[in-house]
């Protein structure tokens, strides 16, 4: 009889019942941006893996019902004394068997427990000119010191694995890849749900889309030039709030006229509907530490083509079209190729499905877990 993988008797069989766990929920802050979905998704997930443990998460105030399955306590407010030292001095009242950062930083202060963060991206250790300046805090200190003072890393990805090595270098084996799990509502929807999303949305007919902050590591300019210059093109529709240094995008975005149409603000629920009316997702970054849009894609059987860049190749595989970031003339021959080609269109929205299948946060949040057991089994004297 296999060993179940769910539930007590799962973490019974796996010899630790109930352990309390301390998670950093300062990513709820913005609950829609990448670290606040990961937080809210991978808590979700380990509550209904170990429902015998208690989290305990410290995040902002009003952010609670985002992690309902949990102890919810406020984040301190001041930057540097609350955070770094009040925090800690919190944590080591209540004696956790482990601290969890989904947000990739531990205090600075001591919380004298086994520790588990996940990192993200390296982005702005690979190029800082993507990103505002102001953060040497958190870059210079916060960020290094948590990498190395972890017990255990959570990598959400191969490609970030090997940035943690290159940056800071720690041992390999103390890195766990973790990839990100992709929601159930995401899939393919009935003609009559996409009738109705499109009179709602009022999207056009026929559209390539992109989603994702507008801001210079999402490479955007590469792909307004491939589109301005296509053939029998469809509309493009951009998702995604302004991030930072952002003004050139704008100008540009401005230039290419009405068949042109960003949505700044899109309630995250219409997501899934939006995947399932694009003729193709283009997803051309220059940088991802995992990369959401195009896995969210695919689960919709929605044809993606993305960039050659970091994780992008490892989590699309065979199941998309893959394109040098900043080639683009070939992001306009892949377009043209996927809008005008319906087998090859039939094809990826084929491996798509599939390939999403193979994540889920059910996993991802049992291989938390997973690390967590590890991590405390390395501090046991």
């Amino acid at each position: 009889m296999p060993a179940p993988t769910s539930g007590p008797d799962a973490a019974q069989s796996r010899g630790r019942v109930g352990l309390e766990i301390v998670v950093d929920g300062s990513g709820l802050e913005r609950p829609r941006a990448g670290v606040g979905v990961y937080t809210t998704q991978i808590l979700h997930a380990m509550a209904v893996d170990r429902p015998d443990c208690k989290l305990t998460v410290f995040g902002p105030r009003g952010a609670f019902m985002h992690v309902p399955n949990t102890t919810y306590r406020l984040l301190p407010t001041t930057r540097l004394l609350g955070r770094h030292l009040e925090w800690p001095a919190m944590i080591r009242r209540l004696k956790p068997n482990a601290y969890f950062g989904p947000a990739g930083a531990l205090p600075l202060g001591n919380v004298r427990c086994p520790s588990v963060i996940t990192v993200h991206d390296l982005a702005i250790y690979r190029n800082p000119r993507w990103f505002p300046g102001g953060q040497p805090l958190s870059t210079r200190l916060v960020v290094p010191r948590s990498v190395l003072r972890a017990d255990v890393v959570i990598a959400v990805s191969e490609s970030t694995a090997r940035d943690v090595v290159e940056f800071f270098g720690i041992d390999r084996r103390r890195i766990e890849v973790v990839p990100h799990g992709v929601s159930a509502r995401f899939r393919p929807m009935a003609r009559d749900e996409l009738e109705e999303a499109r009179a709602r949305l009022r999207v056009p007919e026929r559209f390539i889309l992109f989603v994702g902050t507008v801001e210079p590591r999402k490479n955007l300019e590469t792909l307004l030039e491939a589109w301005a210059m296509m053939r029998d093109r469809p509309d493009l529709v951009v998702v995604g709030s302004w991030g930072w240094r952002y003004e050139s995008i704008r100008e540009k975005m401005e230039r290419l006229g009405p068949r042109l149409h960003h949505l700044e603000s899109l309630d995250p629920e219409e997501l899934p509907a939006i995947y399932n009316l694009a003729r193709a997702l283009a997803h051309p970054a220059w940088y991802e530490g995992f990369g959401l849009p195009p896995l969210e894609a695919m689960a919709c059987g929605t044809p993606v083509v993305v960039a050659d860049t970091s994780s992008l190749p490892e989590v699309v595989a065979d199941a998309g079209l893959v394109v040098p970031a900043g080639d683009v003339e070939g992001w306009r021959k892949a377009l043209e190729r996927v809008i005008a080609d319906t087998d090859l269109a039939a094809d990826l929205r084929h491996k798509g499905i599939l390939r999403a299948a193979q994540f889920s946060w059910e996993r991802a949040g049992h291989l938390t877990w997973q690390a967590i057991d590890d991590a405390v089994r390395r501090s046991a004297p």
